[in-house]
């Protein structure tokens, strides 16, 4: 069982900046694929971004990309989102997820689906404008 847990979020005007992290549970975390989504009211989750197992992948949104970059710390178990120019349409509940290697592999691929196995509780995001 993985646990995740998001931190960061908050209000800020259009134009602003804010950095969301994600601490995880387990041993492993360094072999799990990670993602950010995002829920506005009203509206289907969707996929923000995404990074590979070692961080030397990146994986964005059209509508994020230029703007949002995701990264990771192995040694802390730890994924952060820096979300720069953000805009009142990013506000939104930000998930953050974990996709563990399947059978048989090592290392989990990574995917801009919402294939993940394990997610977060959220944190709240909200632009101002």
């Amino acid at each position: 069982q993985v646990q995740l847990v998001e931190s960061g979020g908050g209000l800020v005007q259009a134009g602003g900046s804010l950095r969301l992290s994600c601490a995880a549970s387990g041993r492993t975390f360094s072999s799990y694929a990670m993602g950010w989504s995002r829920q506005a009211p009203g509206k289907e989750r969707e996929f923000v971004a995404a990074i590979s197992w070692s961080g030397g992948m990146t994986d964005y949104a059209d509508s994020v990309k230029g703007r949002f970059t995701m990264s990771r710390d192995n040694a802390k178990n730890t994924v952060y989102l820096q979300m720069n120019s953000l805009k009142p349409e990013d506000t939104a509940v930000y998930y953050c997820g974990a996709r563990p290697p399947k059978a048989g592999q090592n290392i989990a691929t990574m995917t801009r689906t919402l294939a993940y196995d394990y997610w977060g509780q959220g944190t709240q995001v909200t632009v101002s404008s």
